[in-house]
């Protein structure tokens, strides 16, 4: 077994974190004689309730703020306790006043989901926390909220990348955070395969994330880490927008070199295909839109029929960790003309490397990656990972439940790229909005999906742009690390394509 690990840091990951875990719950399978195709144990824990009981919860440790849990409770029903009210005895001899905040009511979703009953269809209006849609439980240990902050405060906003830095290093001098939150889940693991983090990059949980980094790099050496980087992709004042600049080129100096992968993402990305609700302001539009993307693409992690592949993502022993992401929902006329034109061929039939590039980043509507003000140039692919979901390209079979999920690899000149193809469908589920996509077949049946991390020379430039914010806005102490940081950065994804290529082109 190779387990993986999950960190959630922050309202906007854990937006994200929970479309992925009731992802996760829909392939369970509760019947002898039906195996699911996805291996639960990867991301899953066994346990035992607080009344015996057999559980099986998230193996994920939950951050948010003061106030951003919404009506989750740390003590569900399989772990429900008898809290103890007021203070211990001997401490205080007086009278107690307790002072509690108004609870916040549950939705109608969540009542009629503790009680068993239809569940009504949610709206942009009945979301208001990630909690109100989420359908799993936690393991107590699983929630830790942080007190110091609270959620949308305008006395003490959680914006700058040096609070989130300080509340990790005042947190980590009084508890040891790792001993605390984290080692209880990796000690129970037979083989750790990875850690998979979800964090904001451009406030201040990119500086909270950071340091957390710093310290799983030093406990667990070179297990993989892939970071999945959320950034505010709505356009906010200029003050703002400088403010999360500055922080994300921290976040990218100071999180990139240490992990397997570090992945942007724009939430909400800036252009939509027409078939996509344009309500993404909503976080929960947007984290479900991205959640097709950003679920499938990890999909070869725990498919059973590939258990045992150690290189779902190409090129981790090269320096490029920064992946770019793109997806496309693909419909029943998308898929006619795909087979027909077999997109696969196409790439290794190119004459040179330049168009197996162009053909390698076609296909994908959706782009949840760096938007760089730089003019458009050609663009060299290091390396890709991607997956056809839905439908298997490979035998031209669509969701055939006897295909099997098949895996193959273009060796080329500088990178090899990971193609997976599986006829298991992204299932729509009554927690995504219901009209997210128009015009894209049944979404009972689930979603075909095609989804791709591609690590290019678009990288190196957006990394440039980052480098020239940070000689403007960051202060004269650390200004000089920082840019020499994002630098050596930058030049992993030009000197070496430029240095060895023959085709004279400027990349």
């Amino acid at each position: 077994m190779h387990e993986i690990i999950t960190l959630q840091l922050g309202q906007r990951s854990n937006y994200l974190a929970t479309h992925f875990w009731n992802l996760q719950e829909s392939y369970f399978t509760y019947s002898a004689d039906e195996e699911s195709p996805v291996d639960h144990d990867i991301h899953f824990r066994p346990g035992i309730g607080a009344d015996g009981t057999e559980t099986f919860t998230p193996r994920t440790v939950i951050y948010d703020l003061k106030g951003g849990f919404g009506t989750l409770q740390k003590y569900n029903a399989l772990y429900e306790i008898e809290a103890e009210p007021g203070l211990p005895r001997g401490l205080w001899d007086g009278n107690e006043v307790v002072q509690q905040q108004p609870a916040i009511p549950q939705t109608e979703y969540q009542r009629n989901l503790d009680l068993g009953l239809p569940l009504p269809k949610l709206t942009a209006e009945s979301v208001r926390y990630w909690s109100d849609f989420n359908k799993v439980f936690y393991h107590p240990k699983s929630i830790v909220q942080l007190n110091e902050y609270e959620l949308n405060s305008q006395l003490m906003p959680f914006e700058d990348w040096e609070i989130g830095e300080d509340l990790f290093r005042s947190l980590d001098r009084e508890h040891d955070i790792l001993d605390r939150d984290f080692r209880a889940f990796a000690e129970e693991c037979d083989q750790l395969q990875g850690i998979q983090i979800f964090s904001g990059t451009d406030d201040a949980w990119g500086g909270f994330a950071a340091r957390y980094v710093d310290r799983l790099r030093d406990e667990f050496g070179k297990k993989s880490i892939w970071f999945w980087g959320l950034e505010d992709g709505a356009r906010v004042q200029h003050q703002k927008q400088a403010l999360a600049a500055a922080n994300t080129a921290k976040s990218v100096n100071e999180i990139s070199p240490q992990t397997s992968a570090y992945i942007p993402i724009l939430d909400p990305p800036r252009n939509l295909p027409a078939y996509v609700n344009p309500n993404l302001r909503s976080q929960w539009y947007s984290s479900a839109l991205l959640s097709t993307a950003v679920e499938s693409v990890t999909l070869p992690t725990r498919l059973r029929s590939l258990r045992g592949t150690e290189s779902w993502l190409p090129a981790q022993e090269r320096p490029h960790k920064i992946f770019n992401l793109q997806a496309a929902i693909v419909s029943e006329k998308d898929l006619e003309s795909e087979l027909s034109a077999e997109p696969d061929k196409e790439i290794l039939a190119a004459e040179d490397e330049a168009e197996q590039d162009e053909a390698l980043l076609k296909g994908f509507d959706i782009d949840f990656s760096w938007r760089n003000s730089a003019p458009a140039k050609k663009i060299h692919v290091f390396g890709q990972v991607r997956i056809n979901r839905g439908y298997d390209a490979e035998r031209n079979v669509s969701s055939n439940p006897a295909s099997q999920p098949s895996r193959s690899q273009l060796l080329r000149s500088f990178a090899t790229v990971q193609r997976y193809h599986t006829p298991l469908a992204f299932p729509f589920l009554d927690s995504l909005p219901h009209d997210l996509l128009a015009g894209k077949g049944s979404l009972g049946s689930g979603l075909r999906v095609r989804a791709a991390l591609s690590t290019t020379t678009k990288i190196g430039d957006k990394v440039k742009e980052l480098q020239k914010v940070a000689s403007r806005l960051i202060g004269v102490d650390e200004r000089e690390a920082l840019v020499n940081g994002l630098g050596e950065i930058s030049e992993a994804y030009q000197e070496h394509w430029e240095s060895v290529s023959d085709s004279g082109d400027d990349y």
